[in-house]
This record gives C-alpha cells, structure tokens and sequence, in this order.
C-alpha cells in the first residue's frame, strides 16, 4: 500500500500582505494561519507525515506551542528563495528523516490556504489514489476575463472556456514530483503541477470550491475566518 505525506512550503514572507510578519503567522480565528492548515493535514488518518519547510533564519516558528500536531508535524528548515526551491528542498530533506517511497504521494499544500476542508483533502485523494500521473485541487473560472494594455485599459475579452484555477494540495508520487522540480530549477514554476506539465504529463483536475481561497491580501483575512467558523 502506498502512503501519503503531505508537504507545506512556508519559508516565504508574503509581502503583498502589507505586515512585518511573515504571512503564515498572521492571526487567524485566534491562531496563526497555518495552524490551520496544520490541524486538517494532521488529524487526516490517511497522512503519514506532514512535512513544514522553513527558513533555515525563521526565529518565529518557536514561539508557538506545536505540540498538538505531534507526532505527524517534522519541521524541516531548509527552505528556499522561491516557493518552488523550498518544496525541492523540502522533499530532499523530507527523505533524509522519513521512509518515503519513490511512488508514495506527495500532497504540497499553500500555508496561505488554511480553509482547506477534509471532505475536499479526502476527495483529492480518493480521485487520485490510483491515477498514473496526480494532479490538484482547482475551481472552473467563473468570472469573466480582461486582458490589459500598458495603459491599464482593456485590451480584450479572454475566453473562460476550460479554464481552471488551481488551488492546492497538488498531488504527486515523490520521485516524479522530485525530477519535475529538479528538472524546473526550482525558480519559475508557480506551481507544482506546471513543473509536472514540462515534463509533458497531464495532472487531473479535480473539482474544488471557493472555500479553498488562498489568503493573499490583508481583507482576506476576514473572509477567511467567516469560512472557519462556518465550515
């Protein structure tokens, strides 16, 4: 039987968030966000290991009690300049302390993402378990698209047709994620399913919903908490 880890990146500092703490640490419901990220990866039955890159420099982590995450939660501080090097680093390391096989799964979920449900985390698993390839969590584009010039004016209509949002996790065997990072240099991909795609596979998409939104700007926050509190 093949296992599942899970994998957060959170060596990044979220600038866009306007606040001198880095963004994983913001107060959430009471917590810091990415204890809630945490709690749904952790109290999973099926995750063996849940896997937190830092900063090897990140002094905040340790000024929370963690203790209710053991023994699941392994901080690795080896995180990198980018979102992509960190998961990099992150599943090299991850392999010196754990028994994690070439084609165990590999679910990489945002610390930013903390309304992250266990009927949604369950769904991508069940619906991947048995895929050859893996894939993510993603919404279909509601809105309408606008291109814009250099000027800020819109330039034109883009289609929405079988366009998605990715969301994460993004669920991958170890080694093929491993060689798509490597193989990435770790610097451009935003995502870990476009390192997956260079290298010509097709993840699967797999139907989320809006509750999965991502914390980037500070009135998310508020957002955010309304969701966890009416899960």
């Amino acid at each position: 039987m093949l296992n599942f880890y899970a994998l957060i990146p959170a060596a990044g500092y979220g600038s866009r968030m306007g606040d001198e703490l880095p963004k994983q640490y913001l107060r959430l419901a009471g917590r810091p966000m990415i204890s809630h990220t945490l709690r749904t990866l952790c109290s999973s039955p099926r995750i063996s290991a849940v896997f937190v890159v830092l900063a090897p420099v990140d002094s905040e982590w340790v000024r929370y009690d963690w203790s209710e995450f053991s023994p699941k939660l392994v901080v690795l501080q080896c995180g990198g300049a980018t979102r992509a090097e960190s998961v990099l680093n992150g599943l090299n390391a991850a392999r010196a302390v754990s028994p994690i096989g070439d084609n165990d799964w590999v679910l990489v979920h945002d610390a930013a993402r903390p309304c992250l449900g266990s009927k949604q985390l369950n769904k991508l698993m069940d619906e991947l378990a048995d895929d050859e390839v893996g894939g993510l969590l993603a919404v279909p584009v509601a809105d309408t698209l606008k291109r814009s010039d250099a000027q800020g004016r819109v330039e034109r209509t883009e289609p929405r047709d079988k366009l998605w949002q990715a969301q994460t996790p993004q669920m991958f065997r170890y080694r093929l994620l491993l060689e798509a990072l490597s193989m990435s240099g770790g610097a451009a991909m935003t995502d870990d399913a476009g390192a997956i795609e260079a290298l010509g596979f097709h993840p699967k998409l797999v139907l989320s919903d809006a509750r999965n939104l991502k914390v980037t700007y500070a009135q998310d926050l508020a957002l955010a908490e309304l969701i966890l509190k009416n899960p």
